[in-house]
């Protein structure tokens, strides 16, 4: 298994999200090399963003970052644990594992947030809310994975807020959804259906609790608990899964960053397996 650490903030359309997320991503980093006593590489992007062109804030910035990325998966050795950053930072990880496993790949989407306007639906112009749909096909051509996931592979799970269009992809059969509290034979019974061969698995931390972290940006009431998502994620033994993330950390301390340990732990026993 390797690890990369993409500090990547340009995704994100919040105030202080230049500071906050490269500070979070190094403690998530920094901790998880000691955890799992393996190297982490840091993947180079840039420090400074851009404009707002084609309804995609910061685009040309991404579009930057995804050159290091790509540079840094083309000879994985093993699956990958991403720790971003923005969601963005899972745009490229997921699109190599669509190429590598094929139509087969399903993606495990733990996210307060859906994640699944376009530049024409977005209110914020935020890439990080835009990143599965561009995975599904749709959005921006320059970020459109090719090929697409598959629709009714991509799982939402704990997802509390959606906007008109985000909730219309559930309805369409596009996305499925496991609402919170969101129980392991759920998720399970929800890939299953899904028709996954291989899993993908994103975890967005604002998916847990503002009581069970507070790390992180968007703070939604209802989420899960550090124990329900550990449930879920060993719950997800008899799938193969070739590669995860966590995202959206804006741990200040290492003391902060500790509760995700827990977490950090269930996603190598999976990526391991």
């Amino acid at each position: 298994m390797r690890v990369h650490a993409v500090a990547q903030w340009q995704g994100a359309g919040w105030p202080n999200a230049v500071s906050r997320l490269p500070a979070g991503c190094a403690e998530l980093a920094s901790l998880t090399e000691e955890l799992l006593d393996t190297p982490v590489l840091r993947v180079p992007v840039g420090a400074e963003g851009s404009p707002t062109e084609h309804g995609v804030r910061n685009r040309a910035a991404l579009l930057e970052n995804r050159t290091a990325q790509l540079a840094a998966l083309e000879n994985p050795e093993g699956p990958v644990l991403t720790l971003g950053g923005d969601c963005g930072s899972d745009l490229v990880p997921i699109g190599v594992a669509r190429y590598r496993y094929g139509p087969g790949l399903g993606v495990l989407w733990f996210d307060a947030h859906a994640d699944a306007n376009t530049p024409d639906t977005s209110p914020s112009a935020a890439f990080h809310g835009m990143v599965l749909r561009a995975l599904l096909g749709e959005g921006d051509d320059e970020f459109v994975a090719n090929p697409a996931v598959e629709p009714g592979r991509a799982v939402l799970v704990g997802t509390r807020s959606f906007d008109r269009s985000e909730a219309e992809a559930v309805r369409s059969g596009l996305l499925r959804h496991v609402p919170p509290p969101a129980r392991p034979e759920q998720v399970v019974t929800a890939v299953r259906e899904s028709g996954a061969e291989a899993l993908y698995v994103h975890v967005d931390v604002d998916v847990l609790d503002p009581n069970a972290f507070a790390g992180t940006h968007y703070h939604e009431p209802g989420g899960l608990t550090i124990e329900r998502l550990v449930a879920c994620l060993d719950a997800l033994a008899e799938f193969r899964v070739v590669g995860a993330a966590i995202t959206e950390c804006t741990a200040s301390d290492r003391m902060e960053a500790s509760a995700l340990v827990p977490v950090v732990d269930a996603l190598a026993r999976r990526l391991r397996a």
